[in-house]
């Protein structure tokens, strides 16, 4: 079997090809059609998945190599007035540094907490906020994801009490 056959196969079974829901309907269109790509030039399965690694990055606006901190990787930002941020990394829309020089990546943690469902169940809430930043020194490879860290918050309407092992 294909990689376009097992692809048209998983689609079709989600329900978006064919589907009436146009937005469904395209993406799985637009699916099958970068699949094609990766299948006509002919990859096997280490360097498709080296590839699609690549191209989930570039797709994704992250950098391939690590960020320098150099001059030229910086947007001048003070005419937008952003409290204090002077500048945001070209590289990596994440980085910025501050009118100190300091440099922070605004992406470097997400908590969570847990909340209760409309069904009465717990579950994972997760956000960020100003303490999300973590501090960047260079060269500053761009983690693939975040720290995910629990903490209870001080959010209306409060949460049950609770520990990061789950409701008291």
């Amino acid at each position: 079997m294909s990689i376009i056959d097992f692809a048209t196969k998983e689609l079709t079974n989600l329900g978006w090809l064919g589907s009436e829901d146009e937005m469904s309907d395209m993406m799985a269109k637009n699916l099958l059609e970068l699949l094609k790509v990766v299948a006509d030039q002919g990859h096997s399965g280490f360097s498709a998945s080296y590839l699609l690694s690549m191209f989930n990055k570039l797709a994704n606006f992250k950098p391939l190599t690590p960020l320098t901190g150099e001059d030229w990787e910086w947007n001048d930002m003070t005419a937008y007035g952003d409290e204090g941020t002077s500048y945001q990394n070209a590289r990596c829309s994440s980085v910025f540094k501050n009118a100190k020089g300091e440099c922070y990546d605004i992406d470097g943690k997400v908590f969570w907490e847990w909340s209760i469902g409309e069904d009465g169940e717990p579950y994972k809430s997760y956000y960020t906020c100003r303490d999300s930043r973590v501090p960047v020194t260079f060269p500053y490879t761009v983690p693939d994801k975040p720290i995910y860290e629990w903490r209870y918050s001080e959010a209306t309407p409060q949460c049950p009490p609770q520990t990061e092992e789950g409701l008291l």
